[in-house]
């Protein structure tokens, strides 16, 4: 049987006058390849329906737990939310923002899940692990 996911993913990412809009566009599609990009004044919106990139992103960067730790940390309800760097974005990476906002903005997003659950849809973007390895289900 496949898992069928139904989300909902919005990205939001501020362009300032020091930015080139082409490279915000660039850094949220290097992490979401999938999403829907608009361009407006002094913001990139964006959508999506699967995050199954940036979950390979996760997984090649060995930052499961780290991710884990953002999305739980930052629920509610059947939604989770993170930001991201955007420099780390634009080099294909996955660097989440914490503590001390960026200085060039974040990358926002914001995940609603329909089905599964929401934590089973977090354990199917970033699993849980031990020793540092995936634990498969």
């Amino acid at each position: 049987m496949t898992d069928i996911y139904r989300v909902d993913v919005e990205i939001t990412a501020p362009v300032y006058d020091t930015e080139v809009t082409s490279r915000v566009v660039d850094a949220v599609s290097n992490i979401f390849p999938n999403a829907d990009i608009e361009e407006e004044f002094g913001e990139i919106r964006a959508e999506a329906h699967a995050m199954d990139h940036f979950s390979e992103l996760l997984h090649k960067q060995e930052i499961l737990d780290t991710a884990r730790g953002e999305f739980f940390a930052n629920r509610e309800g059947d939604r989770f939310s993170f930001a991201l760097k955007k420099q780390a974005a634009f080099e294909d990476r996955v660097n989440f923002s914490v503590g001390e906002p960026d200085e060039l903005g974040e990358i926002s997003v914001r995940v609603r899940v329909e089905e599964p659950t929401l934590e089973e849809y977090i354990d199917h973007i970033a699993p849980p692990t031990e020793d540092g390895r995936p634990i498969e289900g």
